[in-house]
This record gives C-alpha cells, structure tokens and sequence, in this order.
C-alpha cells in the first residue's frame, strides 16, 4: 500500500467560530453537510453515506477552535483536521482542512473537501 501524505486546504467561512464549531463537532452538525448520518458513542463517531458506515476516534476537541479525528482503519499517524481561523485584525474566519490521501488521490480528495465545504458554506448561509 502507498504512503499516504499530509495536505491542507483553506476555506473562507463567513460564519462566527462559535457557530461553526457546532457544525464540525456535533453529530446533528455534521449531519447537515458531511455526512448522511453520525452518531457518537465513547468517542468514536459513526459516519454513514449512502448506506455504509465509516468510523473515526475523535482525537482532539478543543471549543470553538479544532477537531480532530482518525479513521479507525487508518494507521495511527495518519488523520483529518478541521481548524477554524479567525484574523485578529480583521475577524476574518477560515476554515483549514488537513487530510493524508495517497499521491495519486490527492486530487480527488480535495474535489471531495471542496464539494463539502461548499455544501457547509451553504449550509450556513454564509
């Protein structure tokens, strides 16, 4: 199997971190724009899209700020972020993504990430 690599991409998000944390950690959050479906139980958050589960440990929260998790299949360095940014001088608030695919998926899954966030950003209304 090929090693997978660390990307990033960033997001604009005109939203308050406050409210857009709700949408990047909870489960009736992430139901409106990441998944179909997501539950939680000791941690570990259940994903379904069309019909079939994927499960990731989260690793890190912190409140209005990070989320953190790693797919259960996956080997333990590797995992997916969402960041919020807010600029102390103008209040701007991005979105940071960090993600590991294999080189040749790379593409693909930022199309993924993309569509996503897009669907969040309307989500939002932003």
């Amino acid at each position: 199997m090929s090693e997978k690599k660390k990307f990033s991409i960033e997001y604009e998000i005109k939203s308050s971190p406050r409210i857009l944390y709700g949408f990047l950690s909870e489960p009736n959050g992430l139901t409106q724009w990441f998944a179909d479906d997501v539950s939680i139980k000791d941690q570990v958050y259940t994903f379904t899209w069309n019909g079939e589960e994927q499960k990731a440990k989260l690793l890190l929260l912190k409140e209005n700020k990070l989320v953190k998790f790693r797919w259960l299949e996956d080997e333990s360095e590797y995992y997916f972020e969402m960041e919020i940014i807010q600029d102390d001088l103008t209040n701007d608030v991005a979105l940071s993504i960090t993600d590991f695919a294999t080189e040749d998926l790379i593409a693909e899954r930022k199309l993924i990430w993309d569509n996503q966030i897009e669907y969040l950003i309307s989500v939002l209304g932003a």
